[in-house]
């Protein structure tokens, strides 16, 4: 798994990078960039909402970028298999995140157009998310696999959420120093910056991370290659629909990724929550970036113990999430600042295993040689939803919070059966 200029790794070579290094390097990249994207996001709703948003504009902005960050994995995802540039395409999704956040900065000073032009940059830094993803989560599936797949995104995802927590607390306090919104985003150039420095060593020490797989694929025994043989890659457009739509993926992919749509679309953006805690005037807007570092803390703390969990207990740790999905709404936008708050940290229980651990089981079920096609359909399916749900979320904000209380648990009920029916076929498959 190389880019076409990338030089072969040698397996054998003792200068070689551990397993575990070449994970904690992925961290590190993920937490400074989580710094830039994170900290801007905290601040989504509050920014489009002095830009002059409505609750329904902040929930579509925010829902649809959500749903670009995973619909168009479903560009990028075979992208990805058919080109083998997987460093490319990480490296270009962690390039547009870096550039468009800093530039949020200059949204207030333009006039009518500001709102305008945020939306797009917003969306713009979703899109480099759904640029960068399949290709780095299959190339983190490779390292991880030396070291436990549940461990491996596991300890990712926390340190992904330390940057998370950190983003948020920074631009708080510039916010808070300088009084305006603007310079908080300003800052954020310097951890982009970072990442992308983090990155180029990476790529250069570890060209070929598929040399890290605990049963490497033989390159000269066809047996060794079922899946790479039984569905080689087809040219022109319907070779490229047939990925996009998962031609020959697994049967359990599918049910998998219905259920996971139901629970992101469930799941209310930050944008929202944000918004509500503005709005409704139940903290004062450079503490909303506080409030969700709180959240990132909590997602870190689930990412980490549910990858423990996952190893040992397998997919069935999943069932929590549809739970957790529909306690948010009637939590995080009460009229208490106190159920608010204990509404943010349950958004940020269940943004960390959907984040994290639902990625590893998509590892479990999908062979290497399709595996960025994969993600790249599951994230669109979720996408997909994301976008309905941000639509619907929005527009029954500002008519009926109880009405949108039953639709979230209505469609949680519906995720969490489908789960259990797919968890439970895997297990009879496995056994």
């Amino acid at each position: 798994m190389t880019d076409a200029t990338a030089a072969p790794a040698d397996a054998g070579s003792p200068g070689r990078w551990s397993a575990w290094r070449v994970v904690w390097w992925f961290g590190f990249v993920s937490l400074a960039a989580d710094m830039v994207y994170e900290g801007a996001r905290s601040m989504y709703g509050p920014l489009l909402a002095s830009l002059g948003a409505t609750a329904l504009v902040v929930g579509l902005v925010t829902g649809a970028g959500e749903a670009m960050a995973l619909v168009l994995r479903l560009v990028f995802g075979p992208l990805a298999d058919r080109t083998g540039r997987y460093w490319g395409l990480t490296i270009a999704g962690y390039g547009l995140t870096a550039v468009c956040v800093p530039l949020l900065a200059v949204t207030p000073f333009i006039g009518g157009a500001g709102l305008v032009v945020a939306a797009v940059l917003i969306l713009l830094e979703r899109s480099g998310k759904a640029v960068r993803s399949p290709s780095k989560s299959a190339l983190l599936a490779h390292v991880a696999s030396a070291v436990g797949r549940g461990r491996g995104f596991g300890v990712h995802k926390a340190l992904d959420q330390v940057g998370a927590f950190a983003g948020p607390l920074l631009v708080a306090a510039v916010i808070a120093a300088a009084g305006a919104i603007w310079p908080g985003m300003a800052v954020l150039a310097i951890p982009g910056v970072a990442a992308m420095l983090l990155l180029a060593v990476i790529r250069s020490r570890v060209p070929d991370p598929s040399v890290y797989d605990v049963e490497p694929v033989a390159a000269n025994d066809p047996a060794a290659q079922p899946v790479a043989d039984a569905s080689p890659p087809r040219g022109g457009l319907r070779g490229w629909f047939a990925d996009a739509v998962g031609s020959g993926l697994p049967r359990e992919f599918f049910g998998y990724a219905f259920a996971a749509g139901l629970m992101t679309g469930g799941l209310v953006t930050f944008g929202i929550i944000g918004y509500h805690l503005t709005v409704g005037g139940l903290v004062p807007v450079a503490t909303v970036p506080v409030v969700y570092a709180g959240a990132m803390a909590v997602e870190a703390l689930a990412a980490l113990g549910v990858g423990l969990v996952y190893d040992r207990r397998g997919g069935a740790v999943l069932y929590a999430v549809p739970i957790l999905v529909a306690l948010v709404p009637p939590l995080a936008l009460a009229g208490s600042v106190w159920l608010s708050l204990v509404g943010v940290a349950v958004w940020g229980l269940a943004y960390g295993v959907q984040d994290s651990t639902v990625k590893a089981l998509v590892a479990e079920v999908v062979e290497a040689p399709r595996r960025a096609t994969a993600y790249g359909v599951f994230a669109g399916v979720q996408g997909a939803f994301a976008i309905i749900g941000g639509l619907v979320a929005g527009w029954l904000y500002d008519r009926s919070l109880p009405a949108l209380v039953i639709v979230v648990a209505a469609t949680q009920l519906v995720a969490l059966v489908l789960l259990a029916r797919t968890v439970r076929s895997l297990h009879h498959r496995t056994v």
